[in-house]
This record gives C-alpha cells, structure tokens and sequence, in this order.
C-alpha cells in the first residue's frame, strides 16, 4: 500500500528561527525576539527570568537568524529542486500588527506573505502556514500581560481575520498555535508569560487561564477560516511524545497517564470540543479558578479543528519514583532516561517505532486526519575539506522514523496527510539558541555567534530526499 499518492511532503521552518530582519519594514518587537543565546535562555524560555527587551551582555539570534526573509526565493528554489509538495511555515504576528493592537494592518507585512506564498504557488508547494509559532508582540505583553488577558482574544481574532482574507485562494492549510502545549512548560517562548514573580500556585492558575484563552481564539480562527473559505483546513498542533512507564509498576503506568493527558488536554478540547473531565476535577481539586465567558463553551464545541497534527522527536518517561533513574538533558520536557535508547549529542533520545506510537494513539482518541509538522535530528554537521556535508545519521535517522510511519498507515490503518521534516533548512534552534544544532538537508554557513557568510549548501541529505519524495516514499 504505501504512503497515499497525494501525500504532502516536504519541510518546516519558524519565521522567528529562519527570517531575521527584526525591525524591517514596519515589524515590531515580539516574544520570540528576546530569547537570548547562552545559559539564561532556559530562564527566559520557561518565563522565570524577565527580559522585555534586548540587554547589553547577550546574543539574540533571531534578530538576523538565517536572513531568510531577504532570501526566501533561493531557498524556495531549493525546496522545489528536492520536490516539495508542502512547505511549513509561519507567518509572524508584528509583521502584520506590530504592536499587535493597530487598527489597520502593516502593509508591507501583509505583501511580504503574499510574495512568499506566490513563490511557493509558483513550484506548485503547498504553504501550511502557523499563524502563532510561539509569536506575540511584546507591547500586548508589556501592556496586557499577554494570554493571561481576555482582550487577548480580540486582538488574534482580528489578525485572523486579516491574513485569512489576504491570502485566500493562496493558502489552504493552516494551524493556529505551534505546540500549543509548550504554554506549561516554556510559558515565556510558548505564549510571553512572564511568571517569575509568581508563586508556585499563582503561576499555574496563569497558565491554564492564558490556555484557555488560547483554546478560544483557536475555536474563533476555525470559525473564521470556514466562514471565509469552505476549502480551508484548519488543524491543532501539539509537541507529540508519548509517555513510557518506566517500569510494568503500576504506579509507573499511571504516572505516565497523567503525564500524557497534561499534553492530550489541549487536543482533546480542539478535537472534541469540550473540557475533558479530567481536567475539570484538576481544577476542582487543586483550587485553579479558569474564568469562562458563557459563550465560550458553544464557541469550542461547535469549532472544531479539521485535522491533528504534531511534532514528534522523542518519546518520554514516567515513574512514580523519579531519584530511581537519570534524567534525560536538553529538551524542556522533564523525563527520566529510557535505558533502551540512544541519545542525540543533545541528549534527546532516538526511538522510530515511538513515531508509530503516537500515531495509533492519536488516532484512535480523535479518529481525524494527522499531519507529522515537525520531525528531525538535531546534529552538529561540519563540512569536510571539499566542502561537503556528509550526514548519514541524519538520512539514517530519518529513514528509520518515515519507515514507523509507513507501517501506521499500511498496518494500523492512520490516515497521515503528510510530513513536513524539521528545519529543512539550517535554521536557529529553539530549545538551545544555538546555529551548530542542525536540522537541514541545507547547510548555512553561520556560527553560533552569527558569524557567517549564510551561504547555502546541499548537504548528503538533500539528494536522499529528493528520491524520498519522487519515489513518494517507496524509497527509504
């Protein structure tokens, strides 16, 4: 049977890791922006050091990242050449807005899309664009708190409005938030909280109230793309991961439950329509007031996303008795360490059939079409003396998740719609700020310090998935 013969292949990037050009043609000051290189990244990232604006003493990298926004026509060039059919993108919100709160929208912002989605119509690449990847304008954090405040919602809806109707006919597939359960772990990166004054409690509350706010405005941009184009597709996005017990204890099994459903919460709203009771009795339990307008219980369940998709890197861990076994490094996600798996030289741990995982399990909770968004491997690739980058553990890593995938759409019968790899070009990382931990099947020359001169090359990789893609997935 094989991969379906409309399958979307292709690659992922984030405007905030791949465009730089921070402050050109009238963008303003986000979130994203202020996430500096070096060991307080983390501090910022998790919203418990405050850093409103850029400091003497620190490198932020996406203020340049890889000028992506200047050359978007070579690299689209090049994502065509390997045969894209889908290229995941973002659009960023101060592009649009710049201080997210403007009556009319930035124009320059809004043409700079629009050229960017005619040059993909122009290889005949599908975009799928995120509307929020972990994007807030710093004034409506500075002035509103961010997601903790209801007027949230009115200022995203009115940007949904915006680039739905400027890019109607042009984009098709949309996501609303990036890992949208990122606002509990990364609540700065993932949505501009700044909890670091709060109490342990007080911070929760936070969380889950900007959440909701969040799950609103999701369900308002549903609403809004259907009403705007009946062919519009609009899915959830959550960082994927299942979570392993650590041993057949059944404490372990039940650990690793609830660990799952702090994640599952979010889709299962998105994809059902309603608070899962689980999490009202959360609520209940542990004295967490989440204010609801009336309306919002009939603007969730009657807008619902069209699709699931995820990103999936590594699987995780629960047990009852954590100080039992290490913990794993680099990656926000608290886990114990899986003794039967690799590690990247980040420490993530490498598990393929993890891929299938997720995929069964998704699919049997929502019973709705999944999209694999994000999927790769981060690896510090240096060129040889000619100048080539030979990254066969890369291809092999890749290889051995795209075969998991295969297998939960031949055996398990998962509906994938496509799969768009991680950072198809080198681009910012996320989780470390760093430019040596690269993804892409496109090497840019740049260091961690910015140093560089961007130039793009074709990496080992490039020409294996440009077989991957024509030969839609038969060869792997």
């Amino acid at each position: 049977m094989g991969f379906p013969k409309n399958f979307l292949w292709g690659g992922a990037t984030a405007a905030n890791q791949y465009e730089g050009a921070y402050n050109v043609d009238g963008r303003g000051l986000a979130n994203v922006d202020l996430l500096p290189a070096g060991e307080d990244r983390r501090a910022v990232v998790c919203g418990e050091k405050k850093m409103f604006d850029f400091q003497d003493g620190y490198f932020y990298p996406a203020m340049n990242a890889i000028d992506g926004y200047h050359r978007y026509k070579e690299d689209m060039a090049l994502f065509a050449e390997m045969g894209f059919k889908t290229y995941r993108m973002s659009i960023s919100w101060t592009r649009i807005f710049p201080n997210g709160d403007e009556e009319m929208p930035n124009e320059k912002g809004l043409k700079y899309y629009e050229d960017v989605f005619k040059e993909c119509k122009k290889y005949n690449i599908e975009p799928l664009v995120t509307i929020s990847h972990f994007d807030v304008p710093m004034y409506l954090v500075e002035k509103y708190g961010s997601w903790r405040s209801r007027e949230m919602i009115g200022f995203f809806e009115k940007y949904c409005r915006t680039i739905l109707t400027r890019y109607k006919g042009l984009v098709k597939y949309w996501l609303v938030f990036n890992e949208i359960n990122m606002i509990l772990h990364a609540p700065f990166m993932g949505a501009g909280l700044y909890i670091g004054d709060l109490d342990e409690k007080e911070a929760e509350r936070v969380k889950y109230q900007a959440a909701h706010h969040e799950l609103v405005a999701n369900a308002l941009a549903v609403k809004i793309a259907h009403e705007i184009d009946s062919e519009n597709q609009v899915g959830c996005m959550l960082a994927g991961g299942k979570h392993y017990p650590y041993s057949c204890d059944p404490n372990d099994v039940l650990v690793s439950q609830l660990r799952d459903r702090e994640d599952y919460f979010f889709s299962d709203v998105q994809a059902r329509g309603e608070y899962p009771s689980y999490m009202l009795r959360k609520f209940e339990r542990e004295g967490i007031q989440v204010d609801f307008e009336e309306e919002d219980i009939e603007i969730l369940k009657e807008n619902t996303v069209d699709f699931i998709s995820f990103s999936y890197y590594m699987s995780r861990v629960g047990t009852a008795n954590p100080e039992i076994a290490e913990q794993t490094t680099g990656n926000v996600f608290d886990s114990v360490k899986n003794p039967y798996l690799p590690s990247s030289e980040w420490g993530w741990q490498i598990d393929p059939v993890g891929m299938r995982v997720i995929l069964v399990e998704l699919y049997d909770r929502y019973q709705k079409p999944l999209f694999v968004v994000e999927n790769g491997l981060g690896v510090n690739d240096i060129p040889d003396s000619e100048g080539n980058i030979n990254d066969d553990e890369r291809i092999n890593y890749l290889t051995d998740h795209m075969k998991a995938m295969k297998d939960a759409i031949d055996l398990d019968g998962v509906p994938v719609m496509g799969y768009t790899m991680w950072g198809c070009i080198d681009i910012v990382s996320a989780g470390s700020g760093e430019m040596k931990k690269r993804y892409g099947f496109i090497y840019v020359d740049r260091d961690n310090l910015g140093n560089g001169t961007l130039k793009r090359t074709k990496k080992k990789s490039f020409d294996w998935y440009k077989k991957v893609i024509a030969s839609n997935g038969e060869i792997l």
